[in-house]
């Protein structure tokens, strides 16, 4: 089934062709009167040259002014080969059809809303046949029976001509084009930009990223540059203040030799202050006895610290490089980072 884009918003057909496979664009005089559009000969000409085939309306009282007004858009610059020209369908327009057709051009016959509408389009020779699903379907009126009669129809007499399925307004439109087996489907872009999302799929894709992350990404890939340390004759309260600058939860504690001694947390801070009172700020860090530190390598994989995380449950590991404190990894970091839940 081929897509159009059904649309005369500039920014919105830039951003659709990047999708690379649309078959091209329908426009409407509605669509250029609703975007305040004046200059409708200037806008055709630029939306020419911006997908590969072009719908446009080609409008008359009678057919020699429907194909007086294609002539009229030719000579301006459009290419015959590249341009449909969309007749509304009546005596007139499929005389206009067949007219048009003599003289080589590509024509749409639409607002098709019978099956004699279409019958009378393909006689004519259209290329598209399109129905108007949407606003058929406002009238209370069975519009996917319709389309399914013109593909039928079509194919009955070994006909080129295409049913094209418009006036679409969700998602389950473009199912139902697909499942009837319309040749076209013309579609906006805040309907089309939607039809490869699916929650599930989204579920899916996080996952696969989270594990490609766990499995490929190591520990200094995601440390943070701040390595917070501090001296066994500092006090808590400097240790605070590095926790604060550096907006991590924990210091590395050296000793004179710049050896590590262990890592203070925010978490003993905490437990300071429940036990001895507010006086415990000018406490050094020489002062408490320190537990070996859960510590990973910088090289780890992350998945080898989100296992670390789960199984301590604790909130910061040390980061080794050259067995000396590189940095603190917080498990904030890898919430953030969808890693951990």
């Amino acid at each position: 089934m081929e897509l159009y884009l059904d649309s005369v918003d500039f920014k919105e057909i830039e951003e659709a062709n990047k999708l690379g496979f649309l078959t091209g664009l329908t426009t409407t005089p509605t669509f250029m009167h609703r975007h305040g559009i004046t200059d409708i000969d200037g806008a055709i000409l630029k939306l020419s040259k911006m997908v590969p085939w072009l719908h446009v309306e080609a409008l008359g009282d009678t057919p020699d002014e429907i194909v007086k007004e294609a002539d009229r858009l030719i000579a301006l610059g459009l290419d015959p080969e590249k341009t449909f020209f969309k007749v509304p369908v009546s005596n007139d327009g499929v005389t206009a059809c067949k007219m048009l057709k003599n003289k080589g051009y590509k024509v749409n016959v639409h607002l098709c809303y019978t099956l004699n509408q279409a019958y009378m389009a393909m006689c004519a020779g259209a290329d598209y046949i399109c129905v108007l699903v949407g606003r058929f379907q406002d009238q209370g009126q069975d519009a996917l029976t319709l389309v399914a009669e013109c593909i039928e129809m079509v194919d009955q007499y070994g006909s080129d001509s295409k049913i094209m399925f418009s006036s679409v307004r969700h998602a389950e439109h473009v199912r139902t084009a697909i499942r009837v087996g319309a040749h076209c489907c013309t579609i906006p872009w805040s309907v089309m930009k939607k039809l490869t999302e699916n929650n599930f799929t989204t579920v899916g894709t996080d996952q696969f990223i989270e594990h490609t992350k766990l499995m490929t990404l190591k520990v200094k890939d995601v440390l943070k540059p701040e390595n917070p340390t501090i001296k066994e004759t500092d006090t808590i309260l400097d240790a605070l203040v590095k926790m604060t600058d550096s907006k991590l939860g924990a210091v590395s504690v050296l000793d004179g030799s710049g050896n590590l001694k262990g890592v203070f947390t925010d978490g003993d801070i905490r437990r300071q202050l429940k036990e001895s009172g507010k006086g415990i700020m000018d406490k050094k860090m020489a002062d408490f006895t320190y537990k070996a530190p859960i510590t990973v390598s910088a090289d780890a994989l992350l998945y080898d610290a989100v296992n670390i995380f789960k199984k301590e449950k604790i909130d910061n590991i040390l980061v080794l490089e050259n067995n000396k404190p590189a940095g603190i990894l917080d498990i904030q970091d890898l919430v953030e980072m969808g890693l951990i839940g």
